[in-house]
């Protein structure tokens, strides 16, 4: 059974240390989309409609999570999930692999992240966390490499429950408004651009165009939450969409990042951000969605125990 709209947070089963996910429910299926025009080199289109409840993450995936993560699959990373990184290090042999986050950054978005990276770490909570599968669940990644053989074509399986957001999924959570049935141009709940600043409480405010000069702790704008209460949809780290392979450039995605100016965290200019396969950038990161599933995995069982752990739902500031 699917969750209802109250969920917060995700335990799954079969870790000894299992991460933990803070979800934010996005109701309103069914939903009209945004006509954005064509924008340089993006054609532009209508974006978040959604014709299902699902939830979001509330934040960006962290240091502190995503080496859960490698502890548990990466002791000799032969599918390179490890890359050098602004929070977490690594020690010991090939085989013994050991990895560590770094002081004062276990809270903030982890970087360097590959598409394909994303796509595990998803299959991998959806698998159970411990030592499950990376390469099947919500994705099939075929060749046993970085890259997988189906690079260009993978795409979410019906039975998937975490996930990468769908472009239309991330849009309407960062700017769509149940209130009016409209969409904010902003993801911090308002039509006036933000704010590019350090980490305050003032309202519409967010990590971007250098004011910190680099990433910021989850939630450190205390009162800029989207209209459905997530964070740093705008600023901090890039993050990966799900959306075809295009250009021969790489995926989209979205949010902008801690270098770009406060223009760009709009909603008519998410549209041209795109970034490599295979690495990712400095500033690329990622947070995930939690979807119905159309039909049960073959064999997979009952797989992810949900808890409710309290009610948090954040409404945008009038």
């Amino acid at each position: 059974m699917r969750l209802a709209s109250s969920v917060l947070a995700l335990v799954i089963a079969g870790s000894a240390s299992a991460v933990t996910m803070d979800w934010t429910p996005i109701g309103n299926p069914g939903n009209s989309c945004e006509v954005q025009p064509p924008i340089g080199s993006d054609p532009g289109g209508c974006f978040g409609s959604v014709d299902y409840a699902y939830s979001i993450g509330t934040y960006e995936v962290t240091n502190a999570q995503y080496a859960e993560f490698l502890n548990a699959k990466a002791k000799s990373d032969p599918l390179r999930l490890y890359t050098d990184k602004l929070g977490i290090a690594r020690d010991g042999p090939s085989g013994s692999y050991t990895y560590t986050v770094i002081a004062g950054r276990g809270e903030m978005p982890v970087n360097y992240i590959s598409y394909y990276d994303a796509m595990r770490f998803a299959n991998w909570l959806h698998n159970g966390q411990g030592d499950a599968d990376t390469e099947t669940g919500s994705y099939t990644l075929l060749g046993g490499t970085r890259v997988p053989s189906n690079a260009h074509t993978v795409m979410r399986n019906a039975w998937a429950d975490i996930v990468l957001p769908s472009v239309d999924e991330w849009y309407k959570a960062a700017y769509y408004d149940a209130a009016t049935a409209s969409y904010f141009e902003y993801p911090t709940g308002t039509n006036v651009e933000t704010t590019c600043s350090v980490p305050t409480a003032t309202a519409n405010t967010a990590n971007c165009d250098n004011a910190v000069d680099n990433f910021t702790i989850k939630g450190s704008y205390t009162n800029s939450a989207g209209p459905y209460g997530t964070f740093d949809q705008g600023g901090n780290a890039s993050e990966w969409v799900e959306a075809p392979y295009e250009f021969g450039r790489g995926r989209k995605n979205r949010g902008a990042n801690f270098v770009l100016p406060a223009f760009t965290l709009s909603a008519p200019y998410q549209g041209l951000q795109s970034s490599t396969l295979e690495t990712g950038s400095l500033f690329q990161g990622f947070r995930l969605a939690m979807v119905p599933a159309t039909i049960p995995e073959p064999g997979t069982g009952l797989l992810v125990a949900v808890g409710l752990v309290g009610i948090a739902v954040r409404r945008r500031l009038a």
